[in-house]
């Protein structure tokens, strides 16, 4: 059904010797749509590319991360440092990607990298992982973030709901598959509106926290350092969820073979785009102790509510409205990208076919989009903010360390490959080692058998590998085969290939 309505959509013959569609221009324009659905950013230059760091790292983990990074290291002086630190990690890690994407100039981010240096079962449990965990999580997370300051203003006073919170996550999620799923240009549009609401915001915390510190509003600095608590799980812990609100430091390695001049936009736009966002993030935690101390801070349901409460009051529902705004902008962007790491297993043959395919009528990716959704809201109904953090972090580090290993690795066992930027061996040492303790610390100083469970899931994947990638046995074909002709045909969706060639 799927693969006969794209061919009334292309045009059949017309009998005429050269053998041409009389619907020709439909089906070039077709063509074009899909291949700017697979890989939306074309041509991306230097200011693109940072505006693109800077508007995915930003999002809703600077409203959400605060209090639960303070709440481990207990004073405002680690707090601040910390999050300095993870701008400095963040931009260490990309860098190294950095690297990575000029010498393996394929779109995916990690799974070409883990593919190349150690073969299919790594980069196969990438992208399972990255499916089932840390996307629809993250995914999952920042919805919540949402949720809790979309319903804030209704609850003055005490802590919303929990029912409330989860039931309009998951309605978030609906509507932000929906939107995705129906259309490509609706859901940029509204990333582009969503993104412009996420730099007011911040511009008016920083403004208004300058402002405070220049009248003499300092109390809350001094004996910075005073009452703190810190352990190595602690400072795990704080990482965790610092990282959290800079995550998306790699995304431009995720449309390589779309930049322009990457040897020289690259590693530039990191330079200039990571320290850009941590000095944000530093002037906003710096506006956020002017008017809280750390007490209240950490008895605060939404910082930034709160914070608006005490500066900008008559006109504090700007902020509630505006975080809002920008946490489902980073769900939004989120769910944008999702088809673009499904397709690029997909086309190794390391991911269910149907997940990788293209509506017809749309021309978006809805399985991979609808899928994403699905366990996005099986997430939200146990889960809280800060163990989704916890147990996202915990997965995405594994895999981030493991990538920047692979830099190390190649320049031993690839070295005929080209490197037109080559960074100090010490750079991928000192993330390599870093990913390690934030992976061990949390287990060895404060084990749960929650992180277990996700390493036993993770590994799971290799179950997956051996049946549907390795041996390729005929029975799992045969009981996949009719499954995917029928969505196929309830979804009207086709491979991407068929679209675009």
């Amino acid at each position: 059904m799927g693969e006969e309505s794209l061919r009334k959509r292309k045009g059949g013959h017309n009998g005429k010797e050269d053998g041409q569609s009389i619907h020709e221009p439909q089906a070039t324009n077709l063509q074009k749509q899909a291949k700017q659905l697979i890989f939306p950013l074309q041509s991306v230059g230097l200011i693109s590319g940072i505006c693109m760091i800077v508007g995915t790292i930003i999002g809703s983990g600077i409203f959400v991360s605060p209090k639960s990074v303070l709440a481990n290291v207990g004073a405002v002086g680690p707090c601040l440092t910390i999050w300095a630190a993870c701008g400095i990690l963040a931009t260490l890690g990309a860098l190294c990607f950095a690297e990575l994407g000029t010498m393996i100039t394929k779109s995916g981010a990690e799974y070409p990298y883990l593919m190349e240096a150690f073969g299919p079962i790594p980069a196969f449990l990438f992208s399972w992982t990255s499916l089932l965990v840390t996307k629809p999580s993250s995914f999952a997370i920042i919805c919540l973030s949402f949720a809790e300051y979309a319903s804030a203003p209704f609850y003055p006073g005490c802590d919303p709901p929990q029912v409330v919170i989860k039931c309009l996550a998951a309605a978030a999620i609906v509507i932000i598959t929906t939107v995705n799923s129906l259309s490509v240009k609706l859901g940029s549009y509204l990333q582009n509106f969503l993104t412009a609401a996420k730099m007011i915001i911040v511009t008016i915390i920083i403004v208004s926290g300058i402002v405070l510190l220049a009248q003499g509003k300092t109390e809350n600095f001094q004996d910075s350092f005073k009452d703190s608590k810190i352990s190595v799980s602690s400072i795990s812990l704080a990482f965790y969820n610092g990282l959290w609100a800079y995550d998306g430091w790699n995304q431009l390695n995720y449309i390589t073979e779309e930049l322009k001049n990457p040897y020289r936009n690259l590693p530039l736009s990191i330079i200039i785009g990571i320290p850009l966002v941590t000095v944000c993030y530093v002037l906003i935690n710096i506006s956020y102790f002017t008017v809280m101390t750390s007490t209240e801070l950490l008895q605060s349901q939404a910082v930034a509510v709160t914070f608006g409460d005490r500066v900008l009051y008559p006109a504090s529902w700007i902020v509630p409205l505006f975080v809002a705004f920008s946490t489902i902008g980073s769900a939004n962007g989120t769910c944008f990208t999702a088809g673009r790491l499904v397709y690029v297993a997909g086309r190794e043959g390391h991911m269910l076919k149907v997940l990788s395919y293209v509506s017809v009528k749309h021309l978006t990716p809805a399985p991979a989009i609808i899928f994403y959704g699905a366990i996005a809201i099986i997430y939200i109904i146990p889960g809280d903010i800060d163990t989704l953090i916890n147990y996202f972090s915990f997965a995405v580090w594994i895999f981030y360390g493991l990538t920047v290993l692979a830099l190390i690795v190649m320049r031993f066992t690839r070295k005929e490959l080209r490197r037109p930027i080559r960074i100090p061996i010490i750079i991928p040492v000192i993330v390599t080692l870093v990913s390690i303790l934030l992976v061990l610390a949390p287990i060895i100083s404060a084990p749960e058998l929650a992180y277990l469970y996700c390493v036993l899931f993770m590994l799971s994947g290799l179950i997956f590998y051996v049946l549907f990638v390795h041996f390729k046995f005929s029975w799992p074909q045969k009981i996949s085969k009719p499954i995917t002709m029928h969505l196929q045909m309830l979804l009207e969706v086709v491979p991407a290939e068929e679209v675009i060639e």
